[in-house]
């Protein structure tokens, strides 16, 4: 395991472009920081440092640690401020993980009512997949999830917050992107299908994928990328079609077109959270989610009209 010590020597020396001016803004003698930069790379199993530019230069794996240990030094730093201002006012939390394809456009509603209702706890959201969701919510790092795939684990209990309409992405100049009607879901067996994410399972792709399958749509091409973003790109690229939530079309592009599909098939938005966990912060993010099906004068789902009925008996 890479030392958190020498990734920040190495983070200022790259920065200073100087073993010397380095050591003085660290306050340590230049011999100490050669030989924990050397331990680095001895560690790497590359140098990090062409020592024979003027002035230091990086090498091309120095370019890539360099951008690497910025990001991991920084969220170490958030994570002690945070910890910090937790300790120090001994203010209530919740974290909630996030998939980012889970953004839907009354997300940023539920947290201002989750804020109107308990403004003395602090949101913060953590994007993550939907499988270190479980392993986070397990391990306690997050409080709650929300994410799109039906996982099974004994450890954990559900609710189905919302169906939401799927639509099919197709690039502008697509035959069948004109119009405002529906597409029929046999398109995709005449053009490439684009899922996403790739690399785990189950994941939205296989979500995807199970759904083509039950329709009886036979797909001959597939492609898999690791995000929305990059697959609506693909999609503008003309190099294929995408099956997205109907939130997607919040990232619209002026290549792509959204359509919706005859066979209205739908996307589950859903809310993890630890079994029997009973806490003010939990119970809250329940409520604010009740409030704003009242306010659009729609039916609470009748697991979370359950999880409410539960609220409500710990609130006495």
């Amino acid at each position: 395991m890479i030392d958190l010590r020498r990734l920040r020597y190495f983070i200022a020396v790259a920065g200073a472009r100087s073993f010397t001016r380095a050591a003085a803004a660290l306050h340590i003698a230049q011999p100490p920081l050669s030989k924990r930069i050397q331990e680095l790379e001895a560690e790497i199993g590359a140098p990090l440092f062409d020592r024979e530019a003027r002035p230091l230069a990086l090498t091309p794996a120095g370019r890539l640690l360099y951008e690497q240990a910025m990001q991991v030094t920084q969220r170490i730093d958030q994570m002690a401020e945070t910890m910090h201002r937790f300790v120090a006012g001994g203010q209530r939390r919740l974290v909630i993980g996030l998939v980012p394809s889970v953004f839907h456009a009354q997300l940023p509603r539920l947290i201002r009512h989750y804020h109107k209702i308990a403004p003395q706890v602090q949101i913060s959201l953590s994007e993550m997949t939907s499988l270190e969701q479980i392993e986070a919510l397990k391990d306690g790092r997050i409080d709650a999830a929300l994410g799109r795939v039906r996982i099974e684990d004994a450890a954990l209990e559900r609710e189905v917050l919302r169906e939401e309409s799927m639509l099919m992405a197709l690039p502008a100049d697509h035959a069948d992107a004109a119009g405002e009607g529906p597409v029929d879901l046999e398109l995709l067996e005449h053009t490439r299908l684009i899922v996403f994410p790739k690399d785990q399972s189950p994941s939205y792709a296989d979500h995807i994928l199970s759904l083509c399958h039950d329709h009886g749509i036979t797909l001959h091409e597939v492609s898999e990328v690791r995000e929305l973003q990059t697959a609506l790109v693909l999609v503008a690229a003309g190099m294929g079609a995408c099956l997205v939530p109907a939130a997607a079309r919040h990232m619209a592009h002026p290549d792509v077109v959204f359509r919706p599909i005859r066979q209205h098939l739908t996307s589950p938005i859903i809310l993890y959270h630890r079994a029997g966990d009973t806490s003010f912060e939990v119970r809250m993010l329940f409520q604010a989610c009740g409030d704003l099906y009242e306010e659009w004068g729609q039916s609470i789902p009748d697991a979370l009209r359950h999880r409410l009925a539960e609220t409500a008996r710990h609130s006495d």
